[in-house]
């Protein structure tokens, strides 16, 4: 492991001497420079394509104008995608000279992986985790019937359309920060070192708690979509928490919890790789296509009005009725997700999925978008298990 990170920390220093970021110019210009490695040649080409996934990365946030630290990988690992075989529930790695490494799988994993439609592409070693990239070919669904909104708030989760609409709690995520909050205000050691190592212990502790809460949402979502062979659509909310900046006449409190405790991104990120690995169609309303969804009727599309001393209940003129603002956003989201659906050229694509960071108690720790369509109308996903 301390050898592949100094061969990829090599191949970072040869790239940035040489401004050179592509996999194809990188391996040219670095591959030579390894051979004083007497290691595999394989682990050699893995260390190239993780430094130039590395400096792609940097020169990203260099275009964006975001400052970045040296670039060099910190800790031992070992990524490999060749030469490496699962033999009795254990992964058995080459090291050379016809010498091996046997690592024993969990019984979890061991299940997940007796499943035959599964493949495995490569895995991730560490000082202190294994973690396994794996593949299957998700089928199509033949017909879908409609689509469901999700309208993601800070106090719950509505989901549904015309038919239905579900409201999923989520005010206990509030009660975790809050409390975590208050057990942090209330350290009065003065040594730093220790708060921040405390301070890291229940911020992580919040983190996994909040985690479970949004992953029975977003499975149960899941789930209720594929059962009902419907599409999910989301509205287009990244960059809301410009609304709850200070001087926007807004409470402090208010702010935080809007700020550190409405998870709307991670809810989202969940529903997205489990739709993508159950074969669920997602739908995404553009910025324009998202305006409106919470102050325009979803029966006559008159702009509706609000009252002080009805909290969340919005009243409309012309149908002379009341209406809960969560299930008018659901109800806009659906019909206008379906309206795109329905006027697609192309509806048979998967849309792309977010990159999870590896946590411990996941199975399933990273969904990339769809890498390839074969004839018999079937869709290649790539997870990770540890």
């Amino acid at each position: 492991m301390r050898e592949f990170m100094h061969m990829t920390n090599d191949c970072i220093g040869i790239g940035l001497a040489r401004n050179a970021t592509a996999l194809k110019r990188l391996s040219l210009v670095s591959y030579k420079e390894l051979n004083r490695y007497n290691v595999p040649s394989y682990y050699k080409l893995c260390a190239i394509s993780k430094a130039s996934g590395i400096l792609a990365s940097r020169k990203k946030s260099i275009k964006r104008g975001v400052p970045t630290k040296a670039s060099n990988l910190g800790k031992p690992l070992l990524v490999s995608c060749y030469g490496f075989k699962i033999v009795s529930g254990k992964v058995v790695i080459p090291l050379g000279n016809r010498r091996f490494e046997e690592i024993q799988l969990t019984k979890h994993a061991q299940c997940i992986l007796s499943d035959p439609k599964l493949k495995v592409n490569s895995f991730t070693l560490t000082e202190t985790s294994l973690s396994l990239c794996i593949s299957k070919d998700v089928p199509l669904p033949d017909k879908v019937t409609g689509t469901i909104g999700i309208d993601r708030n800070l106090r719950n989760v509505c989901v549904g359309n015309k038919n239905a609409v579900i409201y999923y709690d989520m005010s206990k995520i509030i009660q975790i920060g809050e409390t975590t909050k208050d057990i942090l205000k209330s350290l009065k050691r003065n040594d730093v070192r220790i708060r921040k190592e405390i301070c890291s212990k229940y911020g992580k502790r919040k983190t996994e708690r909040v985690k479970r809460i949004l992953h029975a949402i977003s499975k149960d979502v899941v789930q209720k979509a594929k059962e009902n062979r419907q599409r999910i659509v989301f509205e287009d909310i990244r960059n809301i928490r410009r609304m709850y900046h200070k001087g926007n006449y807004q409470g402090k409190d208010y702010r935080r919890q809007m700020n550190n405790h409405w998870p709307f991104a991670e809810i989202k990120r969940q529903i997205e790789y489990k739709a993508q690995w159950s074969g669920v169609p997602i739908i995404h309303l553009t910025k324009s296509e998202t305006n409106g969804t919470s102050s325009l009727c979803y029966q006559c599309g008159e702009r509706l009005q609000g009252d002080r001393s009805k909290p969340r209940q919005l009243w409309c003129q012309k149908c002379e009725k009341w209406f809960d603002r969560d299930m008018v956003a659901v109800m806009n989201i659906s019909r206008r997700g379906w309206l795109k659906f329905d006027h697609s050229p192309q509806k048979g694509d998967a849309g792309e999925a977010m990159v999870q960071e590896p946590s411990k108690e996941a199975v399933i720790l990273r969904v990339d978008a769809s890498k390839s369509i074969s004839k018999s109308g079937q869709i290649k996903f790539v997870r990770q298990i540890s």
